[in-house]
C-alpha cells in the first residue's frame, strides 16, 4: 500500500498504574508505578515543540499562609483541576528523581490527584526513595 501515511497514536496523558494504586491507597504499588510509568505535571510554560530538551516550566503550589511549597503530581490529565494552568507534561520517572533532588529541599510536600478520585500525598523524601528503591 503505496503513499498510505501511517497515523500516529496520539500521546495519553496518564499512567493506569498510578491511577489503580491510588484507588487502592497501596504504597507499593504506587511505588512501582512511579519507577516504571510516567506522571503528568501541570506546567506554567510548556516546552518549545523543536526543542526534546526543554520540558517546560513545572507549576507548584505555594500556601499563602505558611509559604509551603507543594509539588500536585496526576495519575491522568483529566484529573488536574481547572484552576490549574492549562499545560500538562508527561514526565519520566528519572525526571521526577532529578527533579525532586534539586527542588526537594523547598518542596514540603507532593500530592497524587489533588482533587480525586483518590487523592494521596507524601514527603519528598519518600517520593525519592520509592523511586530508587
Amino acid at each position: 500500500m503505496a503513499g498510505k501515511k501511517r497515523e500516529k497514536k496520539p500521546l495519553e496523558f496518564r499512567n493506569t498504574q498510578l491511577a489503580d494504586a491510588l484507588q487502592t491507597q497501596d504504597m507499593a504499588a504506587l511505588a512501582f508505578a512511579l519507577r516504571h510509568g510516567p506522571t503528568v505535571v501541570p506546567l506554567l510554560r510548556p516546552g518549545a515543540r523543536d526543542d526534546p530538551r526543554d520540558a517546560g516550566e513545572v507549576w507548584t503550589y505555594r500556601d499563602p499562609a505558611t509559604g509551603d511549597v507543594a509539588l500536585l503530581l496526576f495519575s491522568d490529565a483529566a484529573n488536574k483541576p481547572a484552576s490549574l494552568p492549562p499545560g500538562v507534561g508527561l514526565q519520566s520517572p528519572a525526571w521526577l528523581r532529578a527533579f525532586l533532588g534539586t527542588h526537594g529541599e523547598q518542596i514540603t510536600t507532593v500530592f497524587f490527584d489533588i482533587a480525586g478520585p483518590h487523592p494521596m500525598q507524601a514527603a519528598p523524601a519518600d517520593v525519592i526513595a520509592a523511586l530508587e528503591a
